[in-house]
């Protein structure tokens, strides 16, 4: 049964006008954020249908007016310490906002959830996210762009604001800003690994390892399985340049992992997520277009190898990658506003804030 106001997407045509909402809340013609915004890919969201998560549309008079998934995890139920709604892919007209929240806050309290948590697509480690500020700076890939209407009418609504972070931009340096005493590289049997777009499949559960282990403390964060980290990364291989994605072992046990990817965001944007086929080939075939600007997607150091320096080393083998491929800008993904460490890197860069970023939060009653 579907929550009050909102219909299940079940036909291929309500999926068809789930992904096209967006098209029309962002309309690249009249440059009302078009140029901005950066959609989903078309085939993760049709991935997430045949899975079977519950996805709805919001009409009025015929129209779709407003989207979201309605969905829980146990493992995040645990983390947050309570049963929670989540919601996700939400994206409302500025008029059906309030009948849009209604309906997902409904559908929380109706099951027993304690709160409405989103928007996360599917879990706030993999996608998801408002931003608050920056909205005149363009959105990019895995993370989120909207209207400024869109913060407002959370927040007027009576959501709060949970796990405040910044998106950042970086020039990369014409010259290094990273030292490290390379003699210290044989003293602790140091090796600094690159990506192969041969062995990807291998290299995959080596970074899942050390991604589960450096980010268990977050509050955010639940483990990502092999199965959600190959979803994640499907095509990976193809886009990969070599160079960005780096790994460091230390007496050949993986402690200290970056990965970046060529931005690609532009070409997304124009195909309004939708990859099909022949769009991959145009990527492939014009990727070199896209090798001036770059996405840190996600970076991190085990617990036990913490505070040694290691992702120095890497971030100095990383600058050198970027500059010896011609990029110059790097953006990264949302890092917490408590976890100074990280943002310490990019102002070293001579980085700053892109985004104001937040997910959102609210009891039920």
């Amino acid at each position: 049964m579907s929550p009050s106001g909102l219909r299940r997407v079940e036909t291929a045509r309500d999926l068809r006008e789930f992904l096209a909402l967006t098209d029309r809340l962002y309309p690249r013609e009249t440059g009302a954020g078009g140029e901005r915004f950066v959609p989903p890919l078309h085939a993760a969201v049709r991935a997430w249908h045949r899975r079977g998560v519950p996805m709805f549309l919001l009409r009025r008079g015929g129209r779709v007016v407003g989207r979201t998934t309605l969905h829980t995890d146990a493992a995040l139920d645990a983390r947050l310490g309570r049963e929670t709604q989540l919601f996700g892919l939400t994206e409302f007209a500025e008029e059906a906002a309030e009948e849009l929240f209604d309906a997902i806050c409904a559908a929380g309290a109706r099951d027993g959830r304690k709160a409405a948590f989103g928007p996360v697509s599917l879990l706030p480690n993999q996608a998801g996210g408002v931003i608050t500020s920056g909205f005149g700076e363009r959105g990019f890939i895995d993370s989120a762009w909207n209207h400024p209407y869109c913060p407002a009418a959370y927040e007027a609504y009576g959501f709060g604001r949970r796990f405040e972070s910044d998106t950042w931009i970086c020039p990369v340096p014409d010259e290094p800003v990273f030292t490290f005493d390379d003699g210290r590289i044989a003293a602790e049997e140091l090796e600094v690994h690159r990506g192969d777009r041969r062995r990807v499949k291998e290299q995959l559960p080596i970074l899942r390892g050390m991604l589960n282990a450096s980010f268990a403390r977050l509050g955010y964060y639940t483990e990502i399985s092999a199965e959600q980290l190959a979803a994640q990364t499907d095509g990976l291989a193809h886009l990969l340049d070599e160079a960005l994605l780096l790994y460091l072992t230390k007496a050949g046990r993986p402690i200290a992992f970056v990965l970046c990817l060529p931005d690609i965001s532009a070409f997304v944007a124009r195909v309004r997520g939708n990859l099909h086929p022949l769009h991959q080939l145009r990527l492939l075939a014009t990727r070199s277009r896209y090798r001036r600007e770059a996405v840190l997607v996600v970076k991190g150091t085990v617990p036990d190898e913490q505070g040694r320096g290691y992702m120095r080393l890497l971030s100095r083998e990383l600058h050198d990658g970027l500059r010896r491929g011609g990029y110059h800008t790097l953006r990264s993904t949302y890092v917490e506003r408590t976890n100074p460490g990280s943002a310490a890197q990019y102002l070293a860069m001579g980085g700053r804030p892109l985004h104001g970023y937040t997910f959102y939060d609210r009891e039920l009653p």
